[in-house]
């Protein structure tokens, strides 16, 4: 199977850095005209060269997801220079860490603004565009903590569960006109946010034993995934969540199997 995503136009937010500058380079790698946004112009000032090294043309706009009006301009611009967009990639996102009890108000919006708002105003703003032209994929970052939470992220877990349902509501409303909607659910992908390759031994062992694939998430394996969602072959597929989390909590214990494996005694296993 080919997946052909030449000449197709995909906005990504939060492209400026982490996971959503190496999707938008990855993208970028696939022959798609990519436009990146971020809140940050220093972070997004240098994406379109990159993408340019990458193998296709690249362009960025500083925007807020939080804004309306402003994603309404950036979008009216990006359709009326490139006459199409046929995927958006939400990934822009925040967080918060801090007992309910805890957590201030101020952080709480935040959280909710950002991950759960603005993905509503980018779809808003796009929606139409991709009404226009009877196609399109919608592509919305949620996180294994839509699946199961952690303590302490409050915010978090209730604005990407938020995502999920959100995802599922317009992939019904907008089945008409050939649009798909889908949410999918990294799990953990070292970052400069949460240092995982950085903590002690015992508490990476700890946290890659909740791992069915025993290996820390790269950002190739959510670039290969929405890869698939962006392209023709994804085309049946909508209004679901796809968890790209290595199998994190498949099972209860899924470090047992790793135990088996190594000591071929069976009673290892739980």
């Amino acid at each position: 199977m080919n997946i052909d995503l030449s000449e197709k136009v995909a906005v990504i937010t939060g492209a400026g850095r982490g996971i959503g500058r190496d999707v938008a380079l990855r993208l970028a790698e696939e022959g798609v005209t990519v436009v990146g946004l971020d809140v940050n112009p220093e972070a997004v000032e240098t994406l379109p060269a990159e993408l340019e090294k990458h193998g296709t043309v690249g362009f960025s706009y500083v925007c807020d997801i939080t804004d309306e009006a402003r994603v309404q301009e950036v979008i009216a611009d990006i359709a009326e220079k490139h006459g199409r967009i046929d995927v958006l990639i939400n990934n822009a996102g925040v967080g918060a860490t801090a007992p309910t009890d805890l957590l201030t108000e101020r952080a709480w919006r935040l959280v909710h603004d950002v991950n759960l708002t603005g993905t509503f105003i980018m779809c808003k703003a796009v929606i139409p565009v991709m009404k226009a032209q009877k196609s399109g994929r919608i592509i919305n970052a949620a996180s294994f903590a839509a699946i199961i939470p952690v303590v302490g992220h409050a915010a978090y877990a209730s604005s990407k569960a938020a995502v999920v349902h959100f995802t599922r509501t317009i992939a019904g409303e907008l089945g008409p006109w050939s649009i798909t909607a889908n949410s999918y659910a990294p799990g953990m992908v070292p970052t400069q946010l949460n240092h995982f390759t950085e903590r002690d031994e015992a508490e990476q062992t700890r946290l890659l034993g909740t791992l069915s694939l025993r290996r820390w998430e790269t950002t190739d394996d959510i670039g290969n995934l929405i890869c698939f969602l962006a392209s023709d072959q994804a085309g049946y597929i909508t209004g679901t969540l796809i968890d790209v989390s290595g199998g994190k909590f498949a099972t209860q214990i899924p470090g047992s199997a790793y135990a088996y494996a190594e000591s071929g005694d069976a009673s290892s296993l739980p």
